[in-house]
């Protein structure tokens, strides 16, 4: 077999191996469930820009499901998935630090109330 036949054949067997790449259904599916769990610890796109980098990036992968550019919508579908994650862990964390700095005012609020019934 000469050079240039075998180079078509590696070029066959490459383009072939782009066009089976498997709709990643399951990480949409994943990436779906993580920007609901964002938006229900409450997260919201206009006060969480991880939020709205994620929701932007879920578009496109939806948008290349539809062009069954499979490999791309698996890349935006995982980034968008790690953004809705940071978007829930953010949210989670403010609400904590809220919470703590409510714990210490009433806990001060406590020490000045002994101290003066002392």
């Amino acid at each position: 077999m000469s050079i240039r036949p075998l180079f078509a054949v590696l070029a066959v067997l490459a383009l072939a191996g782009c066009a089976n790449d498997p709709a990643p259904n399951e990480q949409m599916r994943l990436t779906e469930r993580a920007i609901e769990q964002a938006h229900a610890v409450g997260a919201s796109a206009d006060d969480v820009p991880e939020l709205k980098q994620a929701e932007d990036k879920f578009r496109r992968a939806k948008a290349n499901m539809t062009e069954q550019a499979f490999r791309g919508a698996r890349r935006k579908a995982e980034q968008a998935e790690l953004d809705a994650r940071l978007a829930e862990a953010r949210v989670l964390n403010e609400k904590s630090q809220e919470q703590v700095s409510l714990l210490n005012t009433r806990i001060t609020r406590l020490h000045k109330q002994l101290e003066s019934a002392q």
